[in-house]
């Protein structure tokens, strides 16, 4: 593969013009798709082989015009204090309010509060009505929220407190915006410390713009062929914005070593795609297969997000290999620092850079002089991390979680107060009677059963469907949606839904956001070994042929599983148990985003193995060419040390951003991946690596003779370029240091 790479880095630097055009011809053509392709359908999120995405289904059959799966909104009014909201004057305000919504834009049904039994509090303190849209979440109009917030705002005018709650008010995500463009802003600045170059530091950045803005392009020409939303390119935006920076970096860090030696340009570019791109290329596909695994945890919309997200890692891949050395081509050696290329016209030769010691360099020999003392410490050190992550509960957060800023907060704690803690999170029951002698009495029997159910303080009576066959029940838990109270409530009603079926006939399923959001989060936790065990086993074995060593990528996959369990670890102190929750503005704890491990998984094992194979590949390159292995480890320090740490200070930079953003999910992820990032980087690969490595000796390089002949050789570290012709060295000239 090293020789391949090599001509192909060769070639694209000598035929620079015509790469860089057909690139841009395809970024091109790809926006001029993207720009005709139709709109791209909603997605939805769907939850295939769950009881509650069933009776969704169910629901939009038998409820036709129903909308189970449109947004909803309850105004929530409290009385002022020492007034009742049933007196005259407050009732008016109340029926006058919900009247403007009557007739809205997207409005199915807007229900007096006062014409719905249940709906005013025993205290006759608060009421709540309930606004139906026929629009999803995330996409009612700005009209319609509008209108709603403008009637609750006419409702404090005249005297009440008002609120809104519900998922009407949520906002549709969208792709792109201010984080990307700080990350983009602070990766500018580590690159230019790293490279000391402007010219080195804008080119990772050029082709990883160009990357993206093709894979974003495709993903939006391809939306209504596949079915691909516009959330869902979300994560391939930023993975791509992460490896096409990192990938550009390697190979423009090579290429200045290799020139540094005395190499031509094109010669350097050679051996750079050659060497690093080959490093590229398998860490790349470690990504894909993180990504692609997205599949087997059976949620499609995180099926979609992988594939779309694999997908732009291809294209960072092949802007690597063949865009960047073209425009090296262009750069030339303007890619190294000033004061080197105004020594170099003063008659002076750039000291190689394998050739100096650094920090890298100073580490590796550091920890290489003691490594069981470090790799205890660094171990311990990431398990008492990890220790919370025991204690991990799943769920999807709900209002409950938003900021008390926020009007779906207080209407929460409103309902709270004036109904109790379970009214904000009802289920849905769904009684199938059809073909029952009588289905009333089939839906009545069921209805007695769920209100018996300890843990259920009120059961809506049935609501029968225009056909009859299908009944309604609304159950109101004692406690709230996210806690575990509630979940075993559900499977309890459950639990009872086979006796029900043999005495009444009808069958019962039990749905609703809640009961949904428990679904949700056991398909999940059910989904997260089998993900594990597809994502690091491929990966092992791939690494397997990079390394041509067991010991390796088996050390590769427990750092990984250590730092990851160290990153939930810290997401669980801080969120679930609230250590430092003051300091980053989390105002409430509960459980763990449902996707929060898997997704931390997918994205965090890409990026630690990005940096495992572009630091392990450089030690292997010493060790194939003759170095003793505790001075390969060095070596290896001594070249890629420096790019590592600014590739991952560049990621925790662009991931800690997300932890001011007022969302709690978003604050979550932003908190989990920069730990993740940091705990991999520089406790796993930059400590526990090297001390491992250096504990193991040769051993670590053990492969069984009958592995050795099974495996391809695919020549990462490059010895076969070695063992070529070497091109002659420029004439010597007074030492400069890069």
């Amino acid at each position: 593969m090293a020789t391949f790479l090599y001509r192909l880095g060769r070639w694209a630097f000598a035929r620079r013009r015509l790469v860089a055009l057909l690139w841009v011809a395809v970024l091109a053509v790809g926006g001029v798709l993207a720009a005709k392709a139709p709109a791209a359908p909603d997605d939805g999120f769907s939850m295939p082989g769950t009881e509650a995405q069933k009776a969704f289904d169910l629901m939009n059959e038998r409820f036709p015009g129903g909308h189970a799966d449109g947004a909803s909104a309850r105004l929530v009014f409290v009385a002022p204090s020492g007034q009742k909201i049933t007196a005259g004057p407050n009732q008016q305000v109340v029926e006058k309010t919900v009247g403007e919504l009557v007739h809205g834009e997207q409005v199915t049904s807007a229900v007096d509060p006062f014409k719905m039994k249940g709906a005013v509090s025993k205290d006759e303190t608060t009421a709540y009505a309930t606004v139906s849209y026929s629009a999803k979440a995330g996409e009612v109009s700005r009209s319609a929220t509008d209108a709603l917030q403008q009637a609750a705002q006419h409702g404090r005018d005249a005297g009440l407190k008002v609120e809104i709650g519900g998922n009407a008010l949520m906002a549709k995500p969208e792709a792109g915006g201010s984080s990307e463009a700080i990350g983009m802003a602070l990766s500018a600045v580590v690159l230019v410390i790293t490279f000391g170059s402007l010219v080195a530091a804008g080119l990772p950045l050029l082709t990883a713009v160009i990357g993206v803005g093709l894979g974003m392009s495709l993903i939006t020409a391809l939306g209504s062929t596949l079915g691909l939303s516009s959330t869902t390119g979300t994560l391939a935006m930023m993975l791509g914005l992460a490896v096409g920076i990192d990938y550009a970096v390697f190979i423009v860090s090579r290429y200045r070593a290799e020139l540094s030696e005395g190499r031509t340009p094109q010669e350097a570019a050679g051996r750079a795609v050659g060497t690093a791109g080959s490093a590229v290329v398998f860490a790349g596909l470690t990504v894909v297969i993180a990504l692609a695994g997205l599949s087997v945890v059976g949620i499609p919309m995180l099926a979609k997000m992988g594939m779309a997200a694999a997908g732009t890692v291809v294209i960072a891949v092949l802007v690597a290999l063949t865009l960047v050395p073209a425009l090296l081509g262009f750069i030339g050696r303007k890619v190294l620092p000033r004061k080197v290329r105004k020594a170099e016209k003063a008659g002076g030769a750039v000291q190689p850079a394998g050739a100096r010691e650094n920090g890298g360099a100073r580490w590796a020999r550091f920890v290489t002089r003691r490594p069981l003392a470090v790799l205890l410490l660094g171990v311990v050190g990431l398990g008492v991390l990890a220790a919370p992550a025991l204690d991990l509960r799943l769920g999807l957060p709900g209002d409950e979680a938003k900021p008390t800023s926020t009007t779906q907060r207080r209407a929460y704690d409103l309902l709270s107060e004036g109904f109790g803690p379970g009214f904000n999170g009802p289920l849905t029951v769904l009684v199938d009677v059809k073909g029952t002698p009588d289905p009333k009495a089939a839906a009545g029997e069921v209805a007695k059963a769920v209100s018996g159910v300890p843990g259920v303080v009120a059961v809506a009576p049935p609501m029968f469907n225009k056909a009859g066959d299908t009944a309604l029940l609304n159950a109101v838990p004692a406690t709230g949606p996210a806690e575990a109270a509630t979940k075993d409530l559900v499977h309890t009603i459950r639990g009872q839904a086979a006796g029900l079926k043999a005495s009444t006939g009808a069958t019962v399923l039990v749905s609703g956001t809640t009961a949904m959001n428990i679904d949700v989060s056991q398909k999940l936790t059910d989904a997260l070994l089998p993900y594990l065990a597809v994502v690091v086993g491929l990966a092992v074995l791939l690494l397997l042929v990079v390394f041509r060593s067991v010991l390796v990528p088996l050390k590769a996959a427990l750092g990984f599983l250590l730092s990851v369990a160290a990153a939930l670890g810290a997401v669980v102190a801080v969120f679930q148990w609230g250590w430092l929750a003051d300091l980053i503005g989390v105002e409430q704890t509960g459980p763990v985003m449902s996707m929060m491990p898997i997704f931390m998984i997918g994205v965090v094992f890409g990026l630690a193995m990005d940096y495992e194979v572009f630091l392990v590949t450089r030690i292997r390159e010493g060790f194939v060419h003759g170095e003793q292995p505790r001075e390969a480890i060095v070596t290896g320090f001594r070249h890629n040390a420096r790019v590592v740490t600014a590739a991952a200070f560049i990621m925790i930079a662009v991931f800690a951003g997300f932890i001011g953003m007022s969302e709690p999910m978003i604050k979550m992820m932003g908190l989990g991946l920069a730990a993740a990032v940091a705990f991999d980087a520089f406790v796993v690969r930059m400590t526990i690596v090297p001390a491992v490595l250096a504990l193991l000796d040769h051993r670590a390089w053990w492969l069984p003779r009958w592995l050795d002949r099974l495996i391809p050789d695919v020549d990462v570290e490059g010895s076969k370029l070695h063992t070529a012709a070497p091109e002659p060295a420029a004439p010597a000239r007074e030492s400069v240091t890069v």
